[in-house]
């Protein structure tokens, strides 16, 4: 029988329980790109167009400091990263004020030219919560008061910072976190998610790391767990690391996108013109159903939805492909620059990673069917020249949190929240 983290108990049955703080708990975005790392949220109620000027702003934080980390949320509390006086931190922050509850330290600031500070998601996991800095330190909290409980390196797992920074948000299954630190010693790792000692590292899988989050999945009733790394696309146990299937990948630059599985079913896409593949998996062996450059996704992710993807496509626009073909329906290169998606209550949320453009859109085959669009402002003074508005939406209990490095916004997006939405 499969197992679930606590997380996953919490959202998919959707009961009223006490976690960390007491609280009770709404709907969970508790990790990267939320419950199932599919960039969809469950929730209904939402508002189908906004405001000419956008849904009401619920509170804007101020102090999240520098990094692309985006939020996690569980209950009445949002997680996030930020570089503050040299030092990256873990920050707890009350959805309900917008008001700062603790920090915790991570490690030293990653200096970048596209933006100093993390780049990773927190991963809440019942009383604790994981982070992985952008120099590489994981560190295990407590979700109550921030207490560190402990702290490892992914280079005591024989790795070495990437160019940009350890980006991946690690991945909790069981009583194991996992992660990718890469190198010889072993591309993968798992570690006690108590006390911070390595469980297994994989043999045999030796690239260097790069910046892609895996995710679980289930294959005939047994967990496995999915990873895109720059050489190749695996599928591997998570109890002891043994890789059941694997298929080379020319990622070249940075490999980024999180894979999507459906069933059988494993879509991988990169930028920097590589293109998108999908695999189908059957005893442990990938059967390669197409590889084109339909999709060329860089950094911003790829929704799947029935059975279409939608995101945007390096050089191409924003774009809707057929998940089974490969082909293209649609595409469109007008109305938003390359910028990040999620989804939620017949939805897609893009921002615009040049402008700050947040566009409201209906996910069809039938092409590009905008809503509403407002711009997000203020934006910040702190980003670097070669920085962009790169974290991306993130949707849970009737808000919509935005980042723009040190300035978070919480939106209500609630249908009835007290405007009226503007006609389509």
């Amino acid at each position: 029988m499969r197992r679930y983290p606590f997380w996953a108990v919490v959202a998919s049955i959707g009961c009223l329980l006490f976690i960390g703080t007491g609280a009770p708990a709404q709907a969970a975005w508790p990790q990267w790109r939320g419950v199932n790392r599919d960039g969809k949220s469950a929730e209904t109620g939402l508002l189908k167009s906004w405001p000419k000027d956008g849904p009401p702003r619920v509170w804007l934080f101020e102090d999240c400091g520098l990094g692309y980390s985006g939020p996690a949320v569980v209950g009445d509390r949002l997680y996030t990263m930020g570089a503050r006086n040299g030092e990256e931190q873990l920050i707890a922050i009350d959805v309900n004020t917008g008001k700062e509850i603790w920090q915790a330290p991570v490690g030293e600031m990653l200096e970048n030219n596209w933006g100093n500070g993390p780049r990773s998601t927190p991963t809440v996991d019942g009383e604790f919560i994981y982070v992985l800095g952008a120099q590489g330190n994981l560190v295990c909290a407590r979700t109550d008061n921030g207490t560190v409980v402990w702290t490892r390196a992914m280079q005591d797992f024989g790795g070495e910072t990437p160019t940009w920074g350890y980006s991946e948000s690690p991945l909790v299954y069981q009583d194991k976190v996992l992660c990718t630190p890469g190198g010889d010693d072993g591309a993968i790792v798992a570690i006690d998610k108590k006390s911070g000692d390595e469980v297994w590292q994989m043999e045999g899988v030796t690239p260097t790391a790069h910046y892609s989050s895996m995710v679980l999945a289930d294959r005939n009733g047994q967990p496995e767990c999915v990873q895109l790394l720059v050489d190749q696309a695996l599928g591997f146990n998570p109890d002891d690391g043994k890789v059941r299937w694997s298929q080379p990948w020319p990622g070249k630059v940075a490999v980024i996108p999180t894979p999507i599985v459906r069933d059988n079913l494993v879509y991988v896409t990169t930028g920097y013109g590589v293109g998108s593949m999908l695999l189908e998996i059957a005893d442990s062996t990938a059967t390669e159903v197409y590889r084109n450059n339909i999709m060329k996704n860089k950094h911003g992710g790829v929704v799947l939805l029935g059975d279409h993807l939608y995101g945007h496509s390096e050089g191409v626009g924003w774009i809707c492909q057929e998940l089974m073909s490969g082909k293209r329906v649609w595409r469109e290169r007008e109305a938003l620059e390359m910028g990040s998606v999620c989804y939620a209550d017949g939805r897609l949320y893009c921002l615009g990673e040049d402008t700050g453009d947040v566009v409201l859109v209906e996910p069809s085959p039938e092409g590009w069917k905008e809503h509403s669009r407002f711009t997000l402002e203020p934006q910040t003074d702190q980003r670097k020249p070669a920085g962009k508005i790169w974290t991306h939406p993130v949707i849970c209990d009737g808000k919509l949190y935005l980042r723009d490095q040190n300035l978070l916004f919480c939106f209500d997006i609630r249908d009835g929240a007290g405007q009226q939405p503007a006609g389509n």
